[in-house]
C-alpha cells in the first residue's frame, strides 16, 4: 500500500489547483473534479498508520496521518469537493475561482491529516488564505465581506497558534502522540478560542453569515463545508477524551442562536449560513461531551451536514443563477416553475430539519441521545431532559420553522412573475447525486454508522447503544416539524413585518472597535502632541537661559568693560561643567 501513502492526498489537489488555469475551461473543471474524486477514493482505502514523518521548522513533524477521523474527513471532503467542481462548471465559474477552491480543499485536507499541531497550523493558516482569496475573487461586495473574514481568521490563527506555543512549552512536542489533546488550562483556552472563530461561537461567528452571501454561488457551495467542518475536527483534536462542558454547552448555545437569526432573515443564503452555525452546534456539542458516543455523533453530523448543507446552498445558487433574486420576498411560486430544484430542496430542508428517513434525523438523534445519556443535567432540567438536550431540541424546532419559511416563500407562495427556467443539466446531476445520499444515509443508516470512528450500535464502544428507529425517536422527529409547522404559522405575520434586517452582535462591536480605535488614534496622538509641546517648550526656555548664561559684561578695571558673548554650544559647556563640579563638590 506504499502507492497510498507515498504522499498526502492535499498535494493531488493542490497540483490540480495548479494546473486548472492552464487548462480549457472543460478540461480543467475534469481535472479538478477527477482530483477530489481521487481524495475520496484514496481516503477510504488508505491503511490506519502516520506516514511521512520528517522534521519541520526543525521540530518532530507527521505530514499524513490517518485514524478513522481523519478518513471520515477526507472522504467527505473529496466527495463533496467533487460535486462542488461539478456544479461549478455548471453555474459559469471561471477556472481561476475553481483554482482557488481546489486550494482551498487542498489546505484543509492538509490541516486534517496532520499528525502533529505545527503541521496543522501551517495548513489552517493557508486555509485562512485560500479561502479569503475565494471569496475576494468575486470582487463588489465581497471584497469587503473578504477582508473582515481575513481579519477574524487572522485573530482566531493567532490565538490557537499561542495556545500551540503554549502546549509545546508544556509538553516538549508538536505531534499528536505526546500528549491527549492540547494541554489543559490556559492552551486549551486558547486553542479553543482560536477554534470558536472557525465553528461561530456565538459572539465569534458575524463573519459567517456576513461573508458567505457575498461570492459566486458555487463558491458559497465550497465556503459553506470546509472552514467550519476543519474547526470541528481541530476541536476534537483539542478534546480528545474528555470534552468540555463550557464547549458542549456553547454547542446548545449555537444550535438556539443561529436557528432563531436564521428565522428572521430573507436573504437566502444568509438565512442558510445562519444555519451552519446552528448545525455546527450540534457537532460542538458532541465534541463537548467527549464520550465516544457524543464524538461519534459530531462526526456523523459533519458527513451528513456537508452533503445537505452543500445541496441546500446549491439550490439557492440555481434560484439566484436563474432569477438574479437572492431575496425571499421578490420571489414565490418557483415550485411549479423549477421542480427538480424545489424537489432537492425539499430533500435537503427536511434532511437539516431531522425528519425521519433523512440523514440528519439520524446523526442528530446520536447527538441528542448522547447529550441525554452521557452528559450531567446541569443547573436546569425538565422532567427527563437535561439542559444540553433541551438546548439541541429547541435548535431543532427553529431549524423546522425557518426552512418552512425558506420554501413557503420561494416555492409555494404567490407567483414569481414571469418563466423561469430549472436548474441546467450539470447543477441538476450535482444536485440529485447529493440528495440521492441524503436519502440512502437517512434510510440505511448502518452504512453511515460503519464510517464512525466508533461502533455506536456495540455496547462494548458507546455508553448506551443507539437505534434510529425506535418508536420514541420517531415520535420526538415527528414532534419538532409539528411544533414547527405550528410556530410558523403563529410567527408568519409578525415576521413579515421585519425586513431581515434584525441586528447581531456586530452591530454591537463593529462600532465600539471602530470608535475604539478611533479613540485610541486620536488618544495617542494627542498624547503625542502635548508631549511634544512640553518639550518644545522646555527647550526653547533652556535654549533662552543658556543664552543669557553665554552673555555678559567683564569689568577688566580702569574703568573699562568688555562684553563677553558665547553661542548656545559653549553655554551648553557652561552649564556642563557647572554640573560636573556641583556633584564633585556633593560627593
Amino acid at each position: 500500500m506504499v502507492e497510498f501513502t507515498a504522499i498526502p492526498p492535499a498535494v493531488l489537489v493542490l497540483a490540480a489547483a495548479l494546473v486548472v488555469p492552464l487548462l480549457s475551461r472543460r478540461s480543467g473543471h475534469a481535472v479538478g473534479a477527477l482530483s477530489a474524486a481521487v481524495v475520496a477514493a484514496w481516503s477510504y482505502a488508505v491503511p490506519e498508520g502516520a506516514y511521512l514523518e520528517t522534521q519541520f521548522l526543525g521540530f518532530r513533524a507527521v505530514l499524513f496521518n490517518v485514524d478513522e477521523f481523519s478518513r471520515l474527513m477526507g472522504l467527505i471532503f473529496g466527495l463533496i469537493g467533487t460535486v462542488a467542481v461539478v456544479y461549478s462548471y455548471a453555474s459559469d465559474a471561471d477556472n481561476a475561482q475553481t483554482a482557488y477552491a481546489l486550494s482551498y480543499v487542498g489546505t484543509s485536507l492538509g490541516a486534517v491529516f496532520a499528525g502533529d499541531w505545527l503541521t496543522l497550523l501551517f495548513f489552517w493558516e493557508l486555509m485562512a488564505i485560500t479561502s479569503t482569496l475565494l471569496v475576494w475573487d468575486y470582487g463588489g461586495k465581497a471584497v469587503r465581506a473578504g477582508f473582515r473574514y481575513a481579519l477574524l481568521h487572522g485573530i482566531g490563527g493567532s490565538l490557537l497558534m499561542a495556545g500551540i506555543i503554549w502546549h509545546y512549552v508544556e509538553v516538549g512536542s508538536f505531534l499528536f502522540t505526546a500528549a491527549d489533546g492540547i494541554a489543559p488550562g490556559i492552551p486549551a483556552t486558547l486553542a479553543a478560542l482560536g477554534i470558536g472563530v472557525n465553528v461561530g461561537f456565538v459572539g465569534l461567528h458575524a463573519w459567517l453569515p456576513d461573508t458567505y452571501p457575498r461570492p459566486h454561488i458555487a463558491a458559497s457551495v465550497f465556503l459553506c463545508v470546509f472552514t467550519t467542518k476543519t474547526g470541528v475536527y481541530g476541536m476534537y483534536r483539542v478534546f480528545p477524551e474528555d470534552g468540555n462542558v463550557a464547549v458542549a454547552y456553547m454547542g446548545g448555545v449555537m444550535a438556539v442562536f443561529g436557528a432563531t437569526y436564521a428565522l428572521f432573515q430573507n436573504d437566502m443564503r444568509r438565512l442558510l449560513s445562519y444555519h451552519i452555525q446552528s448545525q455546527v452546534g450540534y457537532m460542538v456539542a458532541g465534541v463537548g461531551i467527549g464520550t465516544a458516543l457524543g464524538q461519534a455523533g459530531a462526526m456523523a453530523h459533519v458527513f451528513n451536514h456537508i452533503l445537505y448543507k452543500g445541496l441546500l446552498f446549491m439550490t439557492a445558487g440555481v434560484i439566484v443563477y436563474r432569477t438574479g433574486t437572492e431575496n425571499l420576498k421578490r420571489l414565490g411560486g418557483l415550485g411549479r416553475e423549477m421542480p427538480i430544484t424545489a424537489g432537492a430542496f425539499t430533500v435537503a430542508a427536511l434532511s437539516i430539519a431531522g425528519f425521519p428517513l433523512f440523514n440528519g434525523f439520524v446523526s442528530k438523534g446520536i447527538v441528542i441521545s448522547a447529550s441525554h445519556y452521557d452528559f450531567p443535567a446541569g443547573p436546569v432540567a425538565v422532567g427527563d431532559f437535561h439542559t444540553l438536550e433541551l438546548l439541541l431540541l429547541v435548535g431543532g424546532v427553529g431549524t423546522f420553522l425557518s426552512f418552512i419559511k425558506f420554501g413557503y416563500y420561494a416555492f409555494l407562495h404567490g407567483e414569481y412573475g414571469g418563466s423561469v427556467a430549472d436548474a441546467n443539466r450539470g447543477q441538476t446531476v450535482a444536485m440529485l447525486s447529493v440528495a440521492a445520499l441524503c436519502v440512502f444515509y437517512g434510510v440505511f443508516d448502518g452504512a453511515l454508522f460503519a464510517l464512525l470512528p466508533f461502533d455506536v450500535t456495540s455496547d462494548a464502544a458507546v455508553s448506551h447503544v443507539y437505534e434510529t428507529y425506535t418508536f420514541d425517536h420517531v415520535v420526538e422527529g415527528l414532534a419538532l416539524a409539528a411544533i414547527g409547522f405550528v410556530g410558523f404559522v403563529l410567527v408568519k405575520k409578525p415576521l413579515e413585518r421585519y425586513g431581515g434586517d434584525v441586528p447581531d452582535v456586530d452591530a454591537i462591536y463593529s462600532p465600539a472597535s471602530f470608535y475604539g480605535t478611533r479613540a485610541l488614534v486620536v488618544g495617542v496622538t494627542e498624547l503625542y502632541a502635548a508631549v511634544d509641546r512640553v518639550a518644545v517648550g522646555l527647550a526653547r526656555t533652556s535654549t533662552r537661559g543658556v543664552h543669557r548664561l553665554g552673555r555678559g559684561v567683564v569689568a577688566l578695571g580702569g574703568g573699562r568693560e568688555v562684553e563677553f558673548r558665547t553661542d548656545v554650544r559653549n553655554g551648553v559647556l557652561l552649564v556642563a561643567v557647572a554640573l560636573v563640579v556641583a556633584l564633585a563638590v556633593v560627593l
